[in-house]
C-alpha cells in the first residue's frame, strides 16, 4: 500500500492515520519483548513515537514497510533512552555511590530486563559497524514487524539474502550477549 502523504506538517499525521493499528501491534511486540519495564504501555509507546516524529520534518517514505521500519527505529530508541534515563535515576544521578555487598541480585550475575535492552541497542550499533544491510534486515524484521519478502523488498535484495542476513544476524547478536 503506498503512502502518498501530502507535503508540510499533516504529512506525519497521514502516515501515523494510515498505519495506526499495525504501530500498536509493533509497539505492543517491543514491550512484549522486555520493554515492558520501560514503564510505557502500547498506546504511550506508539503516542511517543508521533510525538518525536512531528517534531522533526520526516524523510519521504515511498512505501509502507519502510515507514513501519522508521517508525520501530523510533519506538527502539524511545525505549533506550527511557531505560537509559530511569537508570541515570535510579543510581542516583549525579549523586556519589556507595556500593554495598551481599546483594543478591549481584551474586546471580543476572542482567536485568533494562539491561538487556542496552545490551541489544549497544550490540546492534556493533553489528551497524560490522555490517549495515544485516542491521536493516534486523530493525525491519524485528522492529519494523515486516516478513522476509517485504525486508527484500524495501532493501533491494533477495529474500534469500534476507533470510541469510537474519541467520548470521542471530549467530552475531547471540555472541554479543553472552
Amino acid at each position: 500500500m503506498p503512502l502518498d502523504p501530502p507535503p508540510g506538517d499533516g504529512a506525519v499525521d497521514t502516515l501515523f492515520a494510515a498505519t495506526y493499528r499495525e504501530l500498536r501491534q509493533l509497539a505492543r511486540a517491543r514491550l512484549r519483548g522486555g520493554g515492558r519495564d520501560v514503564m510505557l504501555d502500547t498506546t504511550a509507546l506508539v503516542h511517543e513515537s508521533y510525538l518525536k516524529l512531528s517534531r522533526t520534518p520526516p524523510p519521504d517514505f515511498p512505501d509502507r514497510p519502510r515507514f513501519l521500519a522508521y517508525a520501530g527505529r523510533v519506538m527502539r530508541s524511545i525505549i533506550v533512552d527511557l531505560v537509559r534515563q530511569r537508570q541515570a535515576e535510579r543510581h542516583g544521578g549525579d549523586v556519589q555511590l556507595l556500593t554495598l555487598t551481599g546483594d543478591v541480585a549481584d551474586q546471580a550475575g543476572l542482567p536485568s530486563a533494562e539491561e538487556h535492552i542496552l545490551r541489544v541497542h549497544e550490540a546492534l550499533q556493533e553489528m551497524e559497524r560490522v555490517d549495515p544491510r544485516m542491521t536493516k534486515v534486523v530493525e525491519l524484521r524485528y522492529f519494523g514487524g515486516l516478513n522476509d519478502l517485504e525486508i527484500a523488498q524495501a532493501l533491494g535484495v533477495t529474500d534469500r539474502t534476507v533470510r541469510r542476513d537474519w541467520e548470521q544476524a542471530r549467530l552475531f547478536l547471540a555472541e554479543a550477549l553472552r
